[in-house]
């Protein structure tokens, strides 16, 4: 398995110094833009009142926006979910099925590798890669962090970026479990990003107006804090996140060793066992 993790740590290297060091670019600039905001306070606050409490609460904020946690989410982890979120599902959607669409996967197991051990060594990779990438955006924020004047510790910094790995985490192992489950890699990643738009509009609106206040219960961003978790984490909402993505990824190994691997790539859009009557049939038969 050590290997497998190797090969996809490998294989995403230019992915994890990509994203890491973009992000770690935006945090920076936005911890160096804090001062010259503060010296501006009057204007800005004159500014978010006329936008009113409603345009500030749809992107996360409140009107606090100068305050260390009010300025991180409303600036950065307010949108962040989406931007990273189209790395996670792209990844999470390719782990395991992208090459078994360019025909090459049945050639891999040919080695004598289990599947277990290829499922979880890709899966730990990106597990790493994910981890790696938003590590690289704490930096960032250390980097400026000097330059603020916040009584903030680099561990209280953290926080905010543990949640975000958690959501990513969580469609990543969607995406994943999706590849599993549909025919094609591009429905499992068009589908997971449908949802997280739709996770992220629908909490956003739901915090302006109280009739969505139902279906956002279902949202998995209604329990991600973002900049807010620099003052107060809510771990239970955290370790919630944290086992749904866990169960994702737990249904996506065990359709993977049950899955047909499709030789050289063929039969792109052919329907996956398990959604057969023929499969169930076939499992009740081998209960008995």
């Amino acid at each position: 398995m050590f290997t497998i993790f190797k090969n996809t740590l490998q294989r995403n290297l230019w992915q994890l110094l990509g994203w890491g060091l973009t992000l770690s670019l935006v945090t920076l600039s936005l911890t160096l833009l804090y001062k010259p905001m503060v010296a501006q306070q009057s204007q800005l606050n004159s500014l978010m009142q006329a936008y009113g409490s409603n345009f500030m609460a749809f992107f996360g904020g409140t009107l606090d926006v100068l305050s260390p946690g009010g300025y991180l989410d409303f600036g950065y982890f307010s949108y962040i979910p989406i931007i990273a979120g189209i790395f996670s599902l792209l990844v999470g959607s390719g782990l395991i099925l992208v090459d078994e669409e360019r025909g090459t996967l049945d050639l891999v197991l040919a080695h004598p590798v289990s599947r277990t051990a290829l499922f979880w060594g890709r899966f730990l990779a990106f597990t790493c890669v994910t981890a790696g990438i938003l590590f690289i955006s704490w930096l960032g924020f250390l980097a400026g962090l000097s330059g603020t004047g916040w009584d903030v510790s680099a561990f209280a910094l953290l926080l905010p970026h543990l949640d975000l790995f958690v959501i990513l985490m969580l469609f990543g192992s969607l995406a994943l479990f999706l590849s599993m489950a549909l025919p094609s890699r591009t429905l499992a990643a068009s589908l997971t990003g449908g949802l997280l738009v739709a996770s992220y509009f629908v909490t956003s609106l739901a915090r302006v107006s109280d009739k969505l206040a139902s279906l956002n219960n279902f949202s998995p961003l209604n329990y991600y804090e973002g900049g807010r978790a620099l003052d107060n984490l809510n771990w239970e909402h955290l370790l919630a996140l944290l086992g749904f993505a866990l169960a994702f990824a737990l249904l996506a190994w065990l359709l993977f060793e049950r899955r047909d691997v499709r030789v050289s790539g063929t039969g792109g859009w052919k329907m996956p066992a398990w959604m057969t009557m023929n499969w169930w049939l076939s499992a009740a038969r081998k209960q008995k």
